[in-house]
């Protein structure tokens, strides 16, 4: 046991040094290279900053495009998912209310053409991007409301549209909190 109690103790320092010191100091230097050097991407409308690209916010004004639902009230300080079962009656109901009410506010768009992201909540209910075919579903409304064109919308998301990462990895997607801040500039 004697024989043990020494390399035991050893081990535990060092991996105590490197996984409290020096892979910390790693992922902050590696931080510095991403977009907001490690601080957040801040997205800034008339010199005032108004969010952050990678956090969603609420958007539910006929005149803007919806984000997606989020189970923690868009609560960046408690990231989460509602934990509740797609067998869940309790999110069901809850889902059906979202399909209704986006119905209510979509008139032209069939029950089956909803996109699934716009009616159920993201695993960290913080989910800041859409799909371009979950934006374009909303421009009739939008375009209805604010006098644009489709067309001219249509061009918007299609600008702001982000492809996958290197061209490979995930999907094509749209910043929600930027395509409204352009859809203001307009």
């Amino acid at each position: 046991m004697k024989k043990h109690f020494s390399p035991a103790i050893r081990l535990t320092g060092v991996m105590l040094v490197l996984l409290s010191v020096v892979y910390p100091l790693l992922v902050a230097g590696f931080a510095r290279f991403t977009p907001g050097g490690g601080a957040g991407e801040t997205v800034i409308a008339n010199g005032k900053v108004v969010g952050f690209a990678r956090i969603g916010q609420s958007f539910r004004d006929d005149r803007y495009f919806n984000t997606r639902p989020s189970a923690v009230g868009y609560n960046a300080a408690g990231s989460g998912g509602s934990n509740k079962g797609p067998s869940n009656p309790e999110y069901l109901k809850q889902v059906q209310a979202r399909i209704d009410t986006f119905l209510v506010h979509n008139p032209d768009i069939r029950r089956a053409d909803i996109p699934v992201e716009l009616v159920t909540a993201s695993g960290s209910g913080l989910d800041p991007d859409l799909s371009p075919g979950a934006a374009k579903i909303q421009v009739a409304r939008i375009a209805r409301v604010r006098g644009i064109s489709v067309d001219r919308l249509n061009t918007l998301v299609d600008a702001h549209t982000e492809g996958p990462l290197f061209g490979l990895f995930g999907p094509a997607r749209v910043n929600v909190l930027k395509l409204n801040v352009a859809l203001d500039a307009l």
